[in-house]
């Protein structure tokens, strides 16, 4: 069956924030269910995940990548730092989670999607924003490095190399960790933004030991030392100018009820626990979403439909071709 999209000129982003994540993956999943399907999808870093999850449709990656994936024990933690691996574990949780055959990734649904897309890394000895859409990717795998470079955390993460240089979180680049400016790129005027942080929220710089910190560990690298300096700035402005556009009404901004995870929390209880508040207060608020994409809190596509565990075995090799 040939994939379409349904929503007309408005495009969906996907904000960051490590396991605040889940909290939007219950959205995104919504969204799924009712068969709401975008033009264009943006994201970085956590954001990213839900971006390509959200886009090969596949409902139980979306859900597994922000709960039950952080219960494995190769996902990260203390032992994972002893074996040098990072304490977020970059190569299984991108790579390794496809090529054992954990949670394989729909490439074929993906590559079929009509949908573009946009993700954001940052260049560590540049300073550029980089960004990639489906003309940078000809393989799963091209894929899967580039969504794992715009979610690589300083200090937590491995950094990984792209094309020759070595990158980092997305969140350190243009938008300060905001990826909208990425769809008005595109050219969309209106945007559908989920957020991983409540109302009000905006970041403090770093100060006093915290500020030391960051001037040690980047004495070899002025750029990245930069970004981090200068990001509750950068990162203020921008949530400011959405919250601008809001008011406008080109931009529906959903932000969470609450927030009770954090980005490196691993109890998958509690992710678990937010990623069903994220869905739940996407059904409360879908009469609104509707009204904003199609007109009236009752127009647009109904499916519901459930989300299945993808297949193994013998036909892993339908999701990794």
């Amino acid at each position: 069956m040939e994939l379409t999209t349904n929503v007309d000129g408005c495009a969906l982003v996907f904000e960051g924030g490590g396991y605040r994540a889940g909290y939007t993956a219950g959205m995104a999943n919504v969204l799924l269910e009712e068969g709401i399907y975008f033009p264009f999808v943006c994201g970085l870093s956590a954001g990213a995940s839900n971006t390509v999850d959200y886009l090969s449709r596949d409902q139980w990656r979306t859900h597994w990548a922000f709960t039950s994936l952080a219960g494995d024990p190769q996902a990260g933690g203390s032992h994972s730092v002893l074996a040098g691996n990072g304490y977020i574990n970059g190569d299984y949780c991108y790579r390794g989670i496809i090529e054992q055959g954990v949670a394989p990734f729909d490439w074929t649904t993906f590559m079929s999607n009509p949908a573009d897309f946009r993700i954001q890394s940052f260049q560590r000895d540049t300073g550029l924003t980089v960004t990639w859409g489906k003309e940078d990717v000809s393989s799963i795998f091209d894929l899967i490095d580039r969504v794992r470079a715009s979610s690589t955390l300083p200090w937590l993460m491995n950094p990984i190399e792209v094309e020759g240089q070595v990158m980092l979180d997305g969140g350190l680049g243009r938008g300060a960790g905001l990826p909208l400016w990425m769809a008005e790129e595109a050219g969309y005027e209106k945007f559908l933004f989920l957020s991983t942080r409540p109302a009000g929220y905006r970041k403090e710089p770093f100060e006093g030991a915290g500020r030391q910190a960051i001037l040690r560990l980047t004495s070899h690298y002025p750029h990245l030392r930069e970004a981090l300096l200068t990001r509750a700035e950068r990162y203020n402005e921008e949530q400011e100018r959405i919250e601008r556009l809001a008011e406008e009404g080109c931009c529906l901004v959903v932000r969470p009820d609450d927030m009770f995870v954090e980005s490196t929390t691993f109890d998958v209880a509690k992710l678990e626990a937010s990623y069903a508040a994220g869905h739940a207060q996407a059904l409360r608020e879908l009469p609104r979403w509707r009204e904003f994409l199609f007109g009236s809190e009752t127009a647009g596509p109904r499916t519901r439909a459930v989300p299945e565990r993808p297949l193994h075995g013998d036909a892993d090799h339908l999701w990794l071709q």
